[in-house]
């Protein structure tokens, strides 16, 4: 698939979305559309104990509120080294620091329709200090589960965040 042309249809600080005019193998032309976001880091901080910490929030377009992983980037820094992005969203969303850091891979989040991508970290030696969360994340909530309880979640419908749940599965087949 070749594209013809551009058209950024919408933009913000966060996303843009664009409409591709593209030519497929056999000839014929089409639009793609595409969200163009940032990557961004997910963090799976393991406690001592083997205890995951989750945080629980309202997330605005599903209209509910859900645990997931610690996540997150940084709009407004290009480029932005995901490694220092976990390291703080680990301490802006839970009040933990890590004294270890391990990348675990890089997934797509929805590469049907979104070029965002993701690094998963495990961050291990937590210990507690403040959160400095960010305005939209005030109602945000932690806490500690075990993997049978993030499992039993998950079969709940408490996780529906699917780099979580990706990020769960690839802690599973590393360790």
């Amino acid at each position: 698939m070749n594209k013809l042309s551009r058209k950024t249809v919408y933009k913000n600080r966060w996303m843009q979305v664009h409409e591709d005019a593209v030519r497929f193998p056999d000839g014929s032309e089409g639009i793609y559309g595409l969200v163009d976001k940032p990557d961004f880091a997910l963090i799976i901080p393991r406690h001592d104990d083997g205890r995951f910490q989750l945080v629980e929030q309202y997330r605005y377009p599903v209209g509910g509120r859900y645990w997931e992983f610690p996540q997150g980037s940084w709009e407004g820094v290009q480029n932005a080294d995901l490694e220092q992005v976990a390291l703080g969203e680990l301490e802006e969303e839970t009040g933990f620091k890590a004294t270890s850091l391990t990348k675990l891979g890089h997934l797509f989040e929805a590469y049907g329709f979104s070029n965002q991508g993701f690094d998963i970290f495990l961050a291990e030696g937590l210990t507690p200090g403040e959160v400095n969360r960010e305005n939209a994340e005030q109602d945000m909530a932690t806490a500690a589960f075990t993997r049978a309880e993030i499992t039993d979640l998950i079969r709940s419908g408490g996780i529906k965040d699917a780099p979580t749940v990706a990020a769960l599965g690839l802690l599973s087949m590393s360790e």
